[in-house]
């Protein structure tokens, strides 16, 4: 079996160069066991590498990824945000999944010179030296405004990116593009641009993002979509997959090439016969609400399921939850773009939202905290 997975003679982790994989292996063991052991995947005579998909909107699963779907995936990357050999890139994203390790491939397929930050939520605090590149999600991003003007352009994935934090990177000189893509399909298929806008970029305000320029999500190259009778994604993409991939995803179709992201079909609610999407009542509501926040269903004898929200922080008793407070319903309503549906009927409180790894909210998991305690 021909393995694919190659080390570009112009690839440098943390300043240093390797003449062979098993001096990078033997270097790589002394910073990074989670980075080590990808390597030693990534470079074994397997044609594929088992990876670990989060958990945030399910049971974390392992599943079976191409080495050379990784390597094609590098490449469009690469091709697409114009990445040549030589690219100062970061990384701190978890080695343990996609983000991290496609970080590594990219690099080590297209010859990066690639600087490893322990992970964390303020991973540009000390940062003193520019980038060509840098992957985050947005909290990393929240937290490191102030130091944005380091990274020349930046994707930002494992999540939404709210309608305020959008605002903070108008004007910030970095190119700033959220991206669309799962572990099935080695991270993005997809990349918006979120700033920087001109009159051949952008097309008009979003009317409910307080007038902020808003682009569409646009799909690589060789990436074909669609939609399904629910109205979610479906993707064909042979670089990257074997298979069809059909998502979870609701969206509105604008071109052959271009979507706009609605929500998850398994997190409509259902509310007196109103069909919900919490994602974009979140958009709506991110205008006011500076806190994190999420809206969820919750089951209710009247209405089937009753529209709740919950923040994070902002307690002040030894209990873990609390009802009403620091946000008021008088508050919601005044929020022009909310229809008397998508106004929360009851707002909780919880101190610290559950997290993946890769700082994606656990929303089951944080619903309990106030349901099941």
């Amino acid at each position: 079996m021909k393995n694919l997975s190659k080390l570009h003679k112009n690839f440098a982790l943390n300043n240093e160069t390797f003449k062979d994989v098993e001096e990078l292996l033997k270097y790589s063991k002394s910073i990074s066991k989670g980075i080590y052991e990808f390597l030693e995947a990534y470079f074994d005579m397997d044609d594929f590498i088992i990876v670990n998909t989060s958990g945030s909107t399910g049971k974390p699963a392992q599943i079976k990824l191409k080495k050379e779907h990784m390597i094609n995936s590098a490449r469009a990357t690469g091709s697409f945000f114009k990445l040549p050999e030589g690219t100062t890139a970061l990384l701190y994203l978890s080695p343990n999944y996609i983000a991290g390790k496609m970080m590594l491939v990219r690099a080590l397929t297209l010859g990066w010179q690639l600087d490893m930050v322990e992970p964390g939520t303020n991973p540009l605090d000390k940062l003193q030296k520019n980038y060509d590149f840098c992957a985050m999600v947005p909290i990393q991003v929240q937290n490191s405004l102030s130091k944005l003007h380091f990274i020349k352009k930046l994707i930002i994935g494992g999540g939404a990116v709210s309608v305020e934090l959008i605002k903070k990177l108008q004007d910030i000189q970095t190119e700033v593009f959220a991206t669309y893509g799962m572990t099935e399909t080695i991270t993005h298929i997809a990349v918006k641009k979120l700033n920087n806008f001109d009159n051949a970029t952008f097309s008009e305000p979003d009317r409910h993002a307080g007038g902020v320029a808003r682009s569409h999500f646009k799909t690589l190259p060789n990436i074909q979509i669609a939609k399904d009778q629910r109205g979610c994604l479906v993707i064909d993409a042979p670089d990257i997959s074997d298979k069809q991939i059909i998502t979870n995803d609701l969206v509105e179709l604008i071109s052959d090439n271009e979507f706009e992201w609605l929500g998850r079909y398994d997190t409509i609610i259902n509310s007196g016969g109103v069909k919900l999407i919490p994602e974009k009542i979140e958009e709506k509501l991110s205008t006011i609400i500076k806190d994190r926040f999420f809206v969820a269903g919750i089951p209710d004898e009247n209405l089937g399921e009753k529209l709740i929200m919950i923040i994070e922080g902002n307690v002040t008793s030894s209990q873990p939850v609390r009802q009403a407070g620091a946000v008021e319903k008088s508050q919601l309503k005044s929020q022009k773009s909310l229809s008397k549906y998508e106004i929360p009927k009851e707002i909780y409180y919880v101190e610290k939202f559950i997290e993946t790894e890769t700082k994606k909210i656990q929303r089951q998991k944080t619903l309990d905290l106030i349901f099941k305690s």
